[in-house]
Parts: C-alpha cells; sequence; structure tokens
C-alpha cells in the first residue's frame, strides 16, 4: 500500500503527464491512495468572494490558515467540490478508477475541534484566540479506503474532517497524508511537492532518520516544516518511509520509491 501525497500547487500547475503512467504502472502491484492539497487555491477563491484569508503562527513557527466558520465553509467547497472533482475527473478521463471522497465522508477523518489555537503576534508575543473550526485528527475510517482499494479503485481524499458535533473541520492536508498512512499501515507515504526534497544550507539531504528530522524540523523553512512532521508522524505511526520527493520529474512515484529522488525519511 502506498498513500501518495499530491501537493496543491502541483494540481494548480498541472499535473506532470507521465504521473498518470506512473500510477498505472504502480497500481499494478500496489494498491494506491491519493491525498490532494491545494491550500492556494481555497484562498484566492476566498479573496475572490470576498473573505481574505488570515493566517497565523504557532510559537514553533508553523505557519496555518485561521479558520472560522465562514472560510471552512469555503474551504469545503473548494476542497471537497471543485479540486477533488476535477483532479478525479482528470483521473478517469485517462483510465485511472478513481473515486473522490472528502473526510465528511462515512467520517473517514473524524477530528477533535480545537478550543483554542496559541499564535506568536507581529510583535513577537504569544497570544490564545479561538480555535474556530480546525481540527486535530482522532480516528480514521480505513474499513472505507479498504472497501475501495480492494476492489480496485484508486480513492481521492480531501482534507475536510468532520467534528464530534458533525461540524466541518479544516485539517492539514499533509498530516491527513501521514494519518490515512498510519491507519492503512501502509508501506510508503510520498509528498509530491514542486521541489526536490529537504534542503539544508543548500543541500539536498537524501536521507534522514526520525531523530535526525525531529532535531532539523525548526530549521525548515514554511511548507516543507509540515512535510517534514507529517513524515515524521507517519513513520511513528507505523508506515515504513516517508519520502518527500519532486512531482515535476518523470515518473515522480517510481523514482520516489525506489530512491532516486527526494528525501526518505525513516527510523534509522
Amino acid at each position: 500500500m502506498i498513500v501518495l501525497k499530491i501537493g496543491g500547487s502541483l494540481l494548480e500547475k498541472g499535473l506532470n503527464p507521465t504521473l498518470v503512467t506512473d500510477i498505472k504502472k504502480v497500481l499494478e502491484t500496489e494498491r494506491l491512495v491519493i491525498v490532494h492539497g491545494g491550500g492556494d487555491e481555497v484562498t484566492k477563491i476566498a479573496e475572490k468572494l470576498g473573505k481574505p484569508q488570515q493566517f497565523v503562527v504557532s510559537p514553533e513557527g508553523i505557519r496555518s490558515r485561521y479558520t472560522d466558520e465562514e472560510t471552512v465553509k469555503i474551504y469545503t467547497m473548494v476542497m471537497a467540490g471543485k479540486i477533488n472533482k476535477e483532479t478525479v475527473a482528470f483521473l478517469l478521463g485517462r483510465g485511472i478508477p478513481a473515486v473522490g471522497l472528502s473526510g465528511i465522508d462515512a467520517s473517514l477523518l473524524k477530528a477533535k475541534r480545537k478550543e483554542r489555537l496559541v499564535i506568536v503576534d507581529e510583535r513577537g508575543r504569544k497570544r490564545v484566540v479561538d480555535g474556530g473550526f480546525t481540527g486535530k485528527i482522532s480516528q480514521v475510517n480505513k474499513g472505507v479506503i479498504r472497501l475501495l482499494t480492494d476492489n480496485g479503485y484508486v480513492p481521492v481524499i480531501s482534507s475536510v474532517a468532520i467534528g464530534d458535533k458533525c461540524e466541518l473541520l479544516n485539517v492539514d492536508s499533509d498530516r491527513a497524508a501521514a494519518y490515512i498512512a498510519g491507519a492503512l499501515s501502509a508501506d510508503k507515504i510520498v509528498f509530491l511537492t514542486d521541489v526536490q526534497g529537504v534542503f539544508i544550507e543548500e543541500k539536498l539531504v537524501k536521507k534522514l532518520s526520525i531523530a535526525e528530522a525531529e532535531t532539523l524540523l525548526p530549521k525548515m523553512g514554511a511548507g516543507m516544516d509540515k512535510k517534514v512532521m507529517a513524515s515524521i508522524e507517519a513513520v511513528k505511526m507505523g508506515v515504513k518511509e516517508a519520502i518527500i520527493a519532486p512531482g515535476s520529474v518523470e515518473n515522480s512515484v517510481t523514482e520516489a520509491v525506489n530512491h532516486r529522488v527526494g528525501t526518505v525519511i525513516a527510523h534509522e
């Protein structure tokens, strides 16, 4: 089993034509689950609708969207609607039996709504703000996913979760992919992104242990920090390895799982 996270930036630019051919090749021997991003598209559409987006920074330096009630509705519309269905249609048109889902469907992704967020303001001071409609994943309904993969389908999942009171919640797509991979006991999770992998002091790092990744995490730039954090979480949940790899190269999934591109994060 491979969980493939496709970054929103790749979807926006248009998927590499060889990715579809590569996915077909992977499906000959592996079951595959796709999780997609799309945060930039959410921001663009929200602003067109007259809802400027706010972003906050945690004390650990992690930047995230502040999700109030209006924003979570827009987020759901774009992620579970526009991006998910366009991605599914693209894959279906090229012979891949994709099924579009959100974390809401059959409670695929259950999450605990965050009551409060600790953020760092522009002056560097810590503040506590209302948690809005952001969630932390608590449970994955792996049975629904396995029902599809066991019957030859490819689930394509958007990171909208459902809360304890059946409210819509925004959850980070990288971490959603990690939790899905962990629940499925996947062999690998591949994060396809628009960069070559993890860079430290302008040098590509080919492999990191969990301990090394945790030590280097504070040095990661915005965006990559979430992918490294999600990789750490996935491996700690039992996934054999996480690979952060470029989606722009030919046969990007095969190249990643064979360690010819990207950065591998594993226990040792």
